[in-house]
């Protein structure tokens, strides 16, 4: 009879916990038989979130709104300023002629009365009325109209030049000009009617941006969906649970989330320089690649860059009282719009927070708590979420995506990772001509516009692909998650928006 080798069942399990030469399991026995595996570490299910809520979306769900569009492109006009006025202007040696700087048209007629100043001198301030003649001011009635140029003649009412003295120049750049009214003579003819400039026709500004294409993709092979490891988790947007390959499409879907967002607030519109003739490619999508890449793109108009381009840059704000009230001086040069919201880095947040605890002398030793319902127990919540100055209010909010130490946040070392500290942003809606509806319109003076149509709509489209998980389009052996948008960002009336730069 044979003997089967080697016998199974020479180890004899003790029913107590002793060390015999019957119970022995040798971990690295011959033929590769390890034990050793037996003792596996101790798996938590949970992940850690180490980092909290690692998403940075919602800023622009708070201060805006989404629409859907058709074109290529979205047109909007926004409204010049009512009063005539010019600045860096200079005056001629004549002592009469105002001089427009370059590629300015006047609009100044006969008879009209104006006021200039002197940039560099605050006490210089004249008051004049127009007219086309150079010999006296008398000569202003029934005097030619006013030709459209580079330069019209001003009239002072209390001397006999602009300056003072008659040779007497001032140098292009220095003058701010501005109407505040007209004279006439008694029975005297009224402004031309057949001259052209003499009828103040109102312009319009123009803006546009383009939609980007915004595209990611998650993929899983299909071996590896056939291995199923479960792992309990809380995901950013609300939802617990067990999650097992998917868990990587899910965070896959959350940064692409944040990307629609972080494509708005950073995007910035191609020109010549990127590197090939911007204006020899379609509207929408380029026909030149860059470099051997064949990298396609034109970009799109992002909040900082529209911001930068035609908006306030308030440049060092230290946390004084005075550098804010410089802010408010400027909002009453522009819209003076009572409402406005600030999205602050901590570090701008807490100097704002410093700069209002300073406004109150309430309290012993230097401790401010009399703006908190007068409570003693309140004195260390020094946290303001909203204030106001003038006649203006502002509600004031961290910026997660300025905080982020991945984004524009603060690096190891704690130093602020880019110069913009925050920005004020308008609160409210404005009105705007749209080019595509033929009407006036009012809108959320930030907001998005998103591609789509019966046909499609790509505000935020996902699809499966592949032969995995469901989908059946191709025989690649795995499952593809695809997210694709098409959108862009219209920042209306951006001269009351204020960019806070380090």
């Amino acid at each position: 009879m044979g003997v089967l080798s080697p016998q199974y069942g020479s180890l004899v399990p003790s029913q107590a916990q002793q060390a015999l030469t019957t119970n022995y399991l040798n971990f690295a026995g011959a033929g590769g038989v390890n034990f050793s595996q037996q003792y596996l570490p101790e798996i938590y299910e949970a992940e850690v979130e180490r980092y909290g809520n690692r998403t940075i979306g919602g800023f622009l769900r708070m201060v805006g709104a989404e629409m859907p569009m058709m074109s290529d492109q979205v047109v909007w006009s926004e409204q010049n300023r009512l009063h005539v006025s010019y600045d860096g202007c200079g005056l001629n040696a004549d002592g009469y002629s105002i001089i427009l700087p370059a590629g300015v048209t006047n609009t100044v007629y006969n008879n009209q009365t104006v006021v200039i100043m002197d940039t560099n001198n605050p006490a210089f301030t004249v008051k004049c009325i127009v007219g086309a003649s150079t010999a006296n001011a008398n000569a202003i009635a029934g005097a030619a109209a006013i030709p459209v140029g580079a330069s019209f003649m001003c009239y002072p009412y209390t001397q006999a030049f602009v300056s003072g003295a008659a040779a007497a120049a001032i140098a292009v750049g220095r003058l701010k000009v501005f109407v505040y009214g007209s004279e006439w003579a008694k029975g005297q003819v009224g402004p031309a009617t057949t001259t052209t400039g003499e009828s103040i026709q109102p312009n319009l500004t123009t803006f546009t941006n383009s939609p980007v294409i915004i595209r990611d993709r998650y993929a899983v092979s299909g071996s590896d969906t056939a291995q199923i490891g479960w792992v309990e988790v809380a995901t950013e947007d609300g939802q617990s649970g067990y999650l097992w390959y998917l868990k990587a499409e899910g965070e896959t879907r959350l940064r692409f989330e944040d990307y629609l967002e972080m494509g708005m607030v950073e995007g910035e519109l191609m020109t010549a320089l990127s590197g090939f003739d911007v204006n020899s490619a379609e509207l929408y999508g380029f026909t030149a690649a860059i470099g051997a890449a064949g990298i396609q793109g034109k970009g799109t108009e992002g909040l900082f860059a529209a911001i930068n381009n035609g908006g306030n840059v308030l440049s060092g704000y230290a946390g004084s009282l005075q550098d804010f009230d410089s802010v408010l001086e400027n909002l009453d040069t522009q819209g003076a719009i009572e409402e406005n919201m600030l999205f602050l880095d901590r570090k701008t947040e807490l100097l704002f927070d410093n700069m209002l605890a300073q406004q109150n002398s309430y309290g012993a030793g230097g401790t401010s708590y009399g703006v908190f319902e007068n409570s003693e127990d309140m004195a260390l919540n020094l946290g303001f979420s909203g204030f106001r100055r003038g006649s203006y209010d502002f509600y004031k909010t961290s910026w997660k995506y300025l905080n982020d130490a991945s984004l524009r946040g603060g690096s190891s070392n704690f130093v602020n990772g880019d110069n913009i500290d925050g920005v004020l942003i308008p609160a409210g809606t404005s009105t705007v001509y749209d080019q595509l509806l033929g009407t006036n319109i009012r809108r959320p003076f930030l907001h998005v516009r998103y591609r789509a149509s019966q046909a499609d709509d790509r505000r935020m489209k996902s699809w499966l692909t592949g032969s995995v998980g469901g989908a059946a389009t191709s025989t690649l052996d795995a499952m593809e998650v695809n997210f694709l948008s098409e959108r862009c960002l219209c920042t209306q009336a951006r001269n009351n928006f204020v960019m806070f730069v380090a």
